[in-house]
Order: C-alpha cells, then sequence, then structure tokens
C-alpha cells in the first residue's frame, strides 16, 4: 500500500504530538517529573517537529515542495536529536565529571537575553544528569532520541515518495 506524502506528514504529526502528550501527560503530570532545561529543549525541539510535519499537511505541496519539506523535517528532528545525545552524555557521565546543578529553564528565560539563554540550557546541568525513568534500559532521553531519528527519517522518506 502507498501512501501520498500528505498522510506520511500527517502521520509524522501525529506520532510528534503523541510523544508530547506523553511527556506532559505521563511524566510531568501523572509521575509528576519537572522537566530539567534539556528536556525542555527537547520538548521545544518536538513542537518543532510536528510543525515541521504540520505544514505539507497544510500546503499539500507538489513534489519539489514535499522534498523541501522533507529536507526541512529531517534537519529539525536531527538538531533535536542532538540535545537528546547531549541529555544522554550527561546522564552517563562519571559522578565526579557531572555538572552542578544550575538555574531551571524558567530562570534563564527569564533573566539572560535569548542569545545568552541557548549555550546556558544545552552547557545542561546536574539536574539533567539525573536518570529518573526507564524502559527496557533506556532513559527518557534516548526513547526522545529514537523518536527524533524515526520521525527525522520518516521526513526524509518523503524524498522519494513521488505521489502527490
Amino acid at each position: 500500500m502507498h501512501f501520498t506524502p500528505r498522510q506520511v506528514f500527517l502521520f509524522g504529526l501525529l506520532a510528534a504530538l503523541g510523544m508530547i502528550a506523553f511527556a506532559v501527560g505521563y511524566f510531568q503530570i501523572h509521575l509528576q517529573l519537572e522537566p530539567c532545561p534539556l528536556c525542555v529543549l527537547q520538548r521545544i525541539g518536538m513542537f518543532a517537529v510536528a510543525g515541521m510535519f504540520l505544514l505539507p499537511v497544510l500546503h499539500n505541496p507538489g513534489p519539489t515542495g514535499v522534498r523541501v519539506y522533507a529536507v526541512l523535517g529531517f534537519l529539525t528532528a536531527m538538531a533535536g536529536a542532538a540535545v537528546s545525545v547531549r541529555h544522554l552524555w550527561l546522564q552517563n557521565l562519571p559522578p565526579d565529571q557531572i555538572p552542578d546543578c544550575g538555574p531551571g529553564y524558567d530562570y534563564i528565560m527569564e533573566n539572560f537575553p535569548l542569545l545568552d539563554a541557548i549555550p546556558m540550557l544545552l552547557k545542561g546541568s546536574g539536574d539533567c544528569a539525573d536518570v529518573l525513568w526507564t524502559f527496557l534500559g533506556i532513559s527518557i532521553p534516548g526513547w526522545t532520541l529514537i523518536g527524533f531519528l524515526f520521525l527525522g527519517l520518516l521526513s526524509l522518506s518523503q524524498w522519494w515518495n513521488p505521489r502527490r
């Protein structure tokens, strides 16, 4: 069975929104886990990926537009994946190399200019090194990385989907 690019992008949009809903509904509300700065950046990244999937669903572009959206969705997902990799790296540092706990996302965004805040957020903090939940031995940023990789490849696969 072949799917149109619009159908594939809709599936990707629903998957990205489902991951965000799971993060907020299950982790934050049900388990009462407050997101660290890198978790917040990953959520923002997932919203950006959802946006990159929403645009072609609304626009229903021709073949050239599908390819443009395929690359944009892929690049956006890879940016989110990079944040997930940074988060996993922090979680796997030896205890003596874990950075000190720093201010939270809200404090950084309220008290620093955006160009100063972004490097601070990407640096992470000791809070980001805590592994608070795992499933099949994979932590939250690990599953988020898998989600970003899946969505990036899904988007890029539309490069070769000639159907309109």
